[in-house]
C-alpha cells in the first residue's frame, strides 16, 4: 500500500499513471485529514496538467463517491431525478426546474454546489434568500423530499465528503477546467444522493469551462457513460454559454429573475431552457411519455401557480423566510450602484461571459479565497442580449455590491463594458441547445 504522497504526486507531475489503488488512498488520506491541502493542491494541479487516465478518472470517481455514504431512498415513491449544470454565467435554471419537476408529481433530491471560479453555485443563490438552510442532516433531508417532492442542499460531511473539499479547493487554485476532475465531482455526488435518473447541463462557450464544442461533448460523453453504467438513466444537452443566462448575475439577482419565470414571465432563454430540462426529468421520472409532454406538463404548473408554490414552500420548510420570495421588491438594495454606460451606438455581437462572470465575482458575489464570504446583493444586471441595438449613452449594465467602494465599482465597470462587444451589422441568433448525448449516443438538437 503506498504510503508516500511526495512520490504520487511526483509520479502524477512527470505524466506517470497512478494505479486505482494509489488513487483510492489518496482520497481515504485526504479525507480522514491525513493530508494536507496543500499536498491535495499539488496533486490537483499535476492532474490538470498531465491528465487522467481511464482507469484513474474512474477510480477517482468511485473513491470520492464511496468517501461518505451512498444514500438509498428507494422508500420514497417515485422515480427520483436530479438535474446538474456544468457551470455557467446567470445560470439559476436549478431554481426554476426543481420546483416544475416537484409540481409534476417528480421526487428532485437536489444536492448542489457552490461558486465555482467565475460561474455562480446554487447554494450561494439559494443562501441569499433570508434564513435559507441548505445544511439539512440526512433525516431531515429526507422528511423534507417526502413532504414537499423536493429538497435542496448542500453536500453534507456524509455524502461525498471528499468531494466537498476538493471542490472548494479547486476553486481558488485554478483547477477547474479538467474534465477528469469535474466528472468525478459531478458523478460522486450525484450518484451517492440516491437518485435513479439525472439530466446534465452541459455548457459550452466562453462563460463555460469547456469552451470548445470537442471538449464539452467530451465532457458529456464521460458523465453519461458513468452514470448509465451506475444503472441510472442519464441524458446531457450541450446548450450555449457564449452569453450569460437572462440578464442577471450575481445570486439575489438571479433568484429574482427566478422568480420572474416562476410566475410566468422572465427570460425567454430561461424560461425555456428551464422547461426542456424540467420536461426532460418529467419524462425520465415517468410522469410523462415524451419530452415534449413533460415540457407540456411544466408549461401547466407554471401556469397555474403550483411550480411557485412548490418552490416557496420547500423553502419554508427549510427554514427561509418567504417573505421576501412572496415581495422581492422588500430584499435589502446594495449599497453601491454603477452605471455602464454605451459609448458609442451599435449591435450586440458578443458577450465575453467568462469576464462578466469574474467581474461579478469582484464585486463579492463569489470567492477569489476559500474563506471569502459572498455578498447576496452583489451582482450585474445586464440590457440586453446577443442582436439587440442600443443606441449611444444607454445603459448597458448596471453593477450592484455592498462590499466595495464605488470607485473600486467604477474599475470594475470598465471590465464589463470591455465585455460586451458591439458592431455595426446585425447578427446571427444564438442557438441555446446544439446537441444531446444519451445512451444511444450523440445527436444535434
Amino acid at each position: 500500500m503506498p504510503n508516500n504522497p511526495v512520490s504520487l504526486i511526483r509520479k502524477k507531475r512527470d505524466g506517470v499513471s497512478l494505479s486505482a489503488d494509489d488513487i483510492r488512498w489518496l482520497i481515504r488520506e485526504y479525507t480522514e485529514d491525513r493530508l494536507p491541502d496543500y499536498q491535495m493542491a499539488a496533486f490537483l494541479m499535476a492532474a490538470y496538467l498531465n491528465g487522467l487516465d481511464a482507469v484513474e478518472a474512474a477510480a477517482l470517481c468511485e473513491a470520492m463517491l464511496h468517501s461518505g455514504v451512498v444514500l438509498d431512498l428507494s422508500d420514497i415513491p417515485g422515480i427520483k431525478v436530479d438535474k446538474h449544470s456544468t457551470g455557467g454565467v446567470g445560470d439559476k435554471l436549478s431554481l426554476i426546474l426543481a420546483p416544475i419537476a416537484a409540481a409534476c408529481g417528480v421526487p428532485v433530491p437536489m444536492i448542489s454546489g457552490r461558486g465555482l471560479g467565475h460561474s455562480g453555485g446554487t447554494l450561494d443563490k439559494l443562501e441569499s434568500i433570508p434564513g435559507f438552510n441548505v445544511n439539512l442532516d440526512l433525516d431531515r433531508y429526507r422528511q423534507v423530499l417526502r413532504a414537499h417532492n423536493l429538497v435542496l442542499i448542500g453536500q453534507t460531511d456524509a455524502i461525498a465528503p471528499a468531494d466537498k473539499r476538493m471542490y472548494a479547493l479547486r476553486d481558488v487554485t485554478a483547477t477547474v477546467e479538467c474534465i477528469p476532475l469535474i466528472a468525478a465531482s459531478i458523478m460522486s455526488k450525484k450518484l451517492a444522493e440516491g437518485i435513479d435518473a439525472l439530466v446534465l447541463d452541459v455548457k459550452v462557450g466562453s462563460g463555460a469551462f469547456m469552451k470548445t464544442t470537442e471538449q464539452a461533448l467530451e465532457l458529456a460523453r464521460t458523465l453519461v457513460s458513468i452514470g448509465e453504467a451506475a444503472g441510472k438513466r442519464t441524458v446531457a444537452y450541450l446548450t450555449n454559454m457564449d452569453q450569460p443566462l437572462g440578464y442577471e448575475i450575481g445570486n439575489w439577482n438571479e433568484v429574482r429573475e427566478a422568480l420572474e419565470v416562476l410566475g410566468g414571465g422572465g427570460p425567454e432563454d430561461v424560461r425555456e431552457l428551464s422547461l426542456l430540462l424540467a420536461g426532460t426529468m418529467i419524462w425520465l421520472g415517468g410522469k410523462a411519455g415524451s419530452v415534449e409532454e413533460g415540457i407540456a406538463l411544466g408549461r401547466a404548473v407554471i401556469a397555474d401557480g403550483s411550480a411557485m408554490r412548490a418552490f416557496i414552500d420547500v423553502a419554508a420548510a427549510q427554514d427561509a423566510d418567504v417573505t421576501v420570495l412572496r415581495h422581492p421588491d422588500r430584499y435589502p438594495q446594495a449599497g453601491v450602484s454603477v452605471d455602464v454606460v454605451a459609448t458609442d451606438a451599435g449591435v450586440v455581437w458578443g458577450f465575453d461571459s467568462y469576464a462578466l462572470g469574474m467581474a461579478a465575482v469582484e464585486l463579492g458575489a463569489g470567492r477569489l479565497r476559500k474563506e471569502d464570504r459572498i455578498d447576496p446583493s452583489a451582482g450585474i444586471t445586464l440590457t440586453s442580449k446577443i442582436g439587440d441595438r442600443v443606441a449611444k449613452g444607454s445603459v448597458l449594465a448596471t453593477l450592484r455590491t455592498s462590499t466595495r467602494t464605488a470607485e473600486a465599482a467604477g474599475r470594475i465597470a470598465e471590465t464589463v463594458r470591455a465585455a460586451i462587444r458591439l458592431g455595426s451589422g446585425p447578427v446571427n441568433p444564438t442557438k441555446w441547445v446544439t446537441h444531446v448525448v444519451n445512451r444511444d449516443g450523440t445527436f444535434l438538437y
